[in-house]
């Protein structure tokens, strides 16, 4: 099994083209994005269509993966 590499990419205010260039290119080459509603309609559009997308997503006590899950899916 190939060892994968977990970055962790902000989307800072939503806008894409604030965005650095090195977040935009690991956005693009992206295999799995864990996403959460956050992330703005610009920005999820600029997700690689052959990317499994997980939304991963909390408010307030409605969470969609309880964190270890998500902290297993991480590391998967």
């Amino acid at each position: 099994m190939s060892q994968g590499k977990v970055f962790l990419v902000g989307a800072g205010p939503g806008d894409p083209g604030l965005l650095t260039v090195r977040a935009a290119e690991l956005i693009a080459g992206a295999d799995l994005i864990a996403t959460d509603a956050l992330v703005s309609r610009e920005i999820v559009a600029r997700f690689p269509k052959s990317a499994q997308v997980v939304y991963v997503g909390k408010r307030a006590s409605t969470h969609t993966l309880p964190q270890e899950q998500i902290n297993q899916l991480l590391v998967d």
